[in-house]
């Protein structure tokens, strides 16, 4: 091993040195009495002194300063070349060489605010420009240079969530085959959300043609929701998502939902959109959530490639319990209980259950409905009331719903369900009149047996009009009670008790006359408890529910 000499020896050798000339013997002497000092050969020595000599500060006078040009000058001329290449620059980093900016520079020359700027033909040249870029950091490397960030970080659990989506890296799994529509296969993604607070992240595969809204509102629900597995108690609805400006983010429907909730929609802004700022670098946390999932989990899959998507997402719950369970990025403790600590001292907002958030996901739409008291919905036929045949009446079909609710008039219909076609051929079906029909049918014969007085053409009889007036028979101000009607979003109890069991008939599929005059008694006295709809019809199920009777044997 090389013997390393300190370096107050070093020192003190290189001054005695440059006192004697290059060639003097006496050099030879002291390296020599230097080497046997401290048992080292004499190379030893004199490498000692290279690397000491190294630090030397010396320069030439004109350093720094171009020789057939001023440095003003030269610095100008740089800035112009550097601005040129910045303007000329696009997305895949192509611009323009210095050859082709000094090119431009020297034949036509450049307009600036202080007007035209030209070089002179054969003064620059394209090793010194490139040389004196580097000097000024006007090189293009040097002008791309990010600036510093700073990182943020949530005050509490469910303050703000990152969401996003992410190509797995499986095309598709064994036993599934991707639906097709239009020719578009449908692609395997990994959606996710991650609490910028803890870190605990939640994540499922889905199979979706692109960034479409129904799957995000599906995965959503799912992440704000109580989980069935029990090391899995992350949930609640989130004050804030963080995600891009991408089609989910600028759908209506997705933001009207999120309004309904409560939840603040934050976007980033696009890349290039701020300079040289990179302003999706923002969302880095959900990036390297899916980053850690395609690591440590999907690389797996070579040897053991799940059956289908179901299977995929029961590993994938099991390395997120794992994941979770890990250390915190800051804390001395697991992300879960990061989350667990950091909650609102209120708890969180628990999540509404799926009827409730399949009615918030509806968008309305006017429509005409046909003549035969039908509406096409993405292709679906739907069977309406006969009473709006021919009606402008709006759709209120929700992204999960399989029936049809419409609103009409400021009142809301419903459900409605796919049509069954046409009747047989000679078989013929009489609709039932509807109001609107009795009223049109009761107009029309009242106007054959109405007339109007012989005075409507001759005009009246002046004196006759003048005594009828002079009676005060005719009040012009008559008294009237001003219309009022409510209008509630979706009807909750039923108008009556006759609507009620109608209902119950409905549901049934025959008549309650049918009944025993007991389970009449029993519904008589349900409807006339209560007319809300769900409780009425939980008590009838309840009432008519199979029930398994046991009969002891002596």
């Amino acid at each position: 091993m090389t013997k390393i000499l300190p370096i107050d020896t070093v020192i003190m050798l290189h001054n005695k040195l440059g006192v004697l000339t290059a060639r003097d013997p006496e050099r030879k002497l002291i390296i020599k009495e230097a080497a046997t000092f401290y048992g080292v050969s004499s190379a030893t020595i004199y490498r000692s002194l290279q690397k000491y000599d190294k630090l030397s500060t010396v320069r030439r006078a004109d350093y720094n300063n171009p020789r057939l040009i001023q440095h003003k000058e030269m610095k100008k001329y740089c800035q112009l070349i550097a601005a040129l290449k910045i303007r000329t620059s696009n997305k895949n980093r192509r611009h323009l060489s210095n050859k082709a900016c000094i090119k431009i520079l020297e034949d036509y020359g450049i307009e600036t605010e202080n007007g035209l700027v030209k070089a002179p033909v054969g003064l620059l040249k394209k090793s010194t420009i490139s040389f004196y870029l580097r000097r000024f950091g006007l090189d293009h490397l040097s002008l791309q240079v990010q600036p510093p960030f700073i990182r943020f970080q949530a005050q509490h659990s469910n303050e703000c969530w990152q969401f996003d989506f992410s190509h797995s890296d499986f095309k598709e799994f064994i036993a599934d085959k991707p639906k097709q529509e239009s020719g578009i296969t449908a692609k395997l993604m990994l959606l996710g959300v991650v609490d910028d607070r803890s870190g605990v992240k939640y994540q499922e595969y889905h199979y979706c043609y692109g960034e479409d809204v129904m799957t995000a509102l599906k995965f959503l629900f799912n992440a704000m929701a109580p989980k069935k597995h029990l090391g899995m108690p992350f949930q609640g609805i989130p004050k804030s998502i963080y995600t891009d400006n991408g089609p989910v983010a600028r759908s209506n429907v997705f933001k009207r939902v999120m309004a309904y909730l409560n939840i603040e929609v934050l976007t980033h802004l696009p890349d290039g959109k701020d300079g040289r700022r990179k302003t999706a670098r923002s969302k880095g946390k959900i990036e390297r959530s899916f980053r850690s999932s395609k690591e440590s989990l999907e690389t797996l899959y070579h040897l053991h490639p799940p059956q289908n998507l179901s299977e995929a997402n029961e590993w994938l719950n099991h390395y997120l319990e794992h994941y979770n369970q890990e250390k915190h990025r800051i804390e001395d403790h697991s992300r879960l209980e990061d989350w667990k600590k950091n909650l609102p001292k209120e708890g969180f907002s628990a999540m509404c259950d799926w009827e409730h958030f399949s009615m918030l996901v509806r968008e309305p739409e006017t429509r005409i409905v046909g003549n035969d008291a039908c509406v096409n919905v993405n292709g679906i036929k739907y069977q309406l009331s006969s009473e709006f045949a021919g009606q402008t009446v709006t759709l209120l079909m929700g992204l999960f719903d399989n029936e049809l609710r419409i609103s009409h008039e400021n009142e809301h219909y419903g459900p409605f369900y796919p049509s069954n076609g046409p009747i047989p051929f000679g078989n013929y079906r009489s609709l039932k009149k509807t109001p609107k029909e009795k009223r049109a049918n009761h107009i029309e014969e009242l106007a054959k047996i109405i007339s109007i007085p012989r005075a409507v053409l001759t005009k009246g009889n002046i004196s006759e009009q003048k005594l009828i007036n002079d009676a005060k028979l005719i009040n012009q101000n008559q008294p009237f009670v001003a219309f009022t009607l409510d209008n509630p979003f979706e009807q909750r109890k039923f108008k009556n008790e006759l609507e009620a069991k109608l209902a119950i008939a409905k549901w049934l599929g025959y008549p309650l006359g049918h009944l025993l005059p007991e389970q009449i008694a029993e519904i008589n006295d349900i409807v006339s408890e209560n007319l809300d709809k769900k409780v009425v019809m939980a008590q009838i199920k309840e009432l008519f529910k199979i029930k398994l009777i046991l009969q002891e044997r002596d």
